[in-house]
């Protein structure tokens, strides 16, 4: 069992008093980029806002519901994996001054499970626009240009493989026949007949193929549907008949009902109909194919989020699995930065997608300079608003873009490893809002530097101004 402790618990019971190793440890944390990181987030106002409890996970209650957090950040800082995190949480003690815990080394954390624990935990209870008002009223006053707003959509793709229709098709055939066999081992009956074997002989050697005929994989590809549909029917009897000394979990249900799905889809593909919300995957049953027009992927798969960035900052403000058109949530993105910021937004520089009438008419209506191609006749200060649009497209070009790149390459987000929904959406929430914190560093320390600039430039002006006094004086009296 794990023996942790409290850093405020374990202090005061140490001897030391001229070589205090663990006050030398503490003043480097709070000098290393992890202790900056760790001072720029709110962790008790976001645990509160989550509504993290001190129950047990494990044998003790290990972390606090700061600790909770703090480790989902850590966690997207690292980039480490649940089993990699925990072992160098063990070692490191910036590491546990960062979850604000104290690891015996004799009695190290093995259960790298308690991980995940609280990853579902957090999942479970995200509300991302009560958590995003809570960071932008912590950073709003080390902001600038809080009326300048610039949004755009990216996708943050899962860890899948390359879908096709023979790939689902072989996944579903094969775990409902392991299935089918443990159905048949419980209640002691034979197994029913059926062609998996042949199937299976036909699909090792057409995947062997580096070219594959269209006739072969259209034939094969009928074989698998027509076993996939034998196989429910199968399914289907042995559960009337011997349901009640079968068990079937809630996953079991779940799966088995992806996999209908997939069978109607599939059938109504191959005679060439056309198929919404398509399943691409079993495990992830709630990805879509989005259709991104890139040059490198055409199509990807994964969660398609619409960002807005706020002097660098960038929050959420629209995520779906499913496609959709980012240009029709202009408007939505202005009043999400007004409710954020309470400052009015004056200027919006967007991709050309969002240049439609509409938003036009509505930032026209509200006096909001964009960053779009003029329509119509030139105005009399069109020199002025040209250079305003070039300077909104070079700025969302590189700090908005840019962000992106930042976060899928080095906060964990190229390709996510969650299991389910709700944990992706935790994954890129913590990986979006941790590539922030490591900016809202430099803006605090330059904001705070600016500050103490100003209180010695004031101490100086008063001095200066007592200086004729002070030469009046005789030299007793100073």
């Amino acid at each position: 069992m794990a023996k942790i402790q409290n850093i405020s618990e374990i202090h005061p019971t140490l001897g030391f008093t001229e070589f205090d190793i663990l006050e030398r440890y503490r003043k480097s944390f709070h000098e290393s980029e992890l202790g900056r990181l760790h001072s720029v987030f709110p962790f008790e106002h976001i645990a509160k806002t989550v509504g993290l409890s001190d129950q047990h996970l494990g044998r003790r209650n290990i972390f606090s519901p700061c600790a909770k957090i703090a480790l989902m950040v850590l966690k997207a800082y690292t980039g480490f994996s649940d089993r990699q995190l925990v072992e160098h949480l063990n070692g490191n003690i910036h590491y546990q001054m960062f979850c604000g815990i104290m690891i015996n080394p004799s009695f190290p954390i093995t259960n790298y499970k308690i991980v995940s624990a609280i990853r579902n935990e957090i999942a479970s209870r995200l509300d991302i626009d009560s958590l995003q008002e809570v960071l932008a009223s912590h950073w709003k006053p080390y902001l600038d240009s809080l009326h300048v707003c610039m949004t755009d959509a990216t996708c943050y793709e899962s860890h899948m493989r390359y879908p096709t229709d023979m790939k689902l098709l072989w996944e579903s055939l094969e775990w409902l026949y392991r299935y089918i066999c443990r159905h048949c081992v419980e209640p002691g009956i034979r197994r029913p007949r059926n062609k998996y074997r042949n199937v299976a002989e036909s699909y090792l050697s057409y995947c062997k193929k580096r070219k594959r005929k269209a006739s072969r994989t259209r034939m094969l590809k009928r074989r698998m549907i027509r076993l996939l549909e034998k196989l429910l029917i199968q399914r289907d009897e042995i559960h009337r008949e011997y349901g009640t000394l079968l068990r079937y979990t809630q996953d079991y249900q779940k799966r088995l009902s992806i996999i209908r799905k997939v069978l109607v889809q599939e059938k109504e593909m191959f005679v060439g109909k056309k198929v919404r919300d398509r399943i691409v995957s079993i495990d992830r049953h709630y990805v879509r194919p989005i259709v991104r027009g890139k040059e490198t992927k055409s199509v990807e798969f994964g969660a398609k989020v619409n960002n807005i960035q706020i002097d660098g900052i960038s929050f959420i403000e629209h995520l779906s699995f499913k496609a959709f058109n980012e240009g029709i949530r202009l408007k939505d993105c202005i009043r999400m930065q007004q409710k954020l910021m309470n400052v009015r937004v004056r200027c919006v520089a967007a991709d050309s997608i969002y240049a439609n009438n509409a938003n036009r008419k509505f930032c026209t209506k509200y006096g909001i300079s964009t960053s779009f191609v003029r329509k119509g006749r030139a105005a009399r200060d069109e020199p002025l608003r040209k250079v305003l649009r070039c300077e909104l497209s070079r700025e969302r070009a590189t700090r908005l873009e840019g962000s992106f790149g930042t976060q899928k390459q080095h906060y964990s987000l190229s390709r996510i490893k969650a299991g389910n929904r709700k944990t992706e959406i935790l994954w890129i929430f913590f990986g979006i809002h941790t590539a922030n914190a490591i900016l809202m560093i430099d803006k605090i320390r330059n904001r705070t530097g600016k500050l103490h600039d100003m209180s010695l430039l004031k101490e100086s002006e008063e001095v200066s101004r007592l200086l004729p006094e002070l030469h009046v004086l005789p030299n007793k009296s100073i």
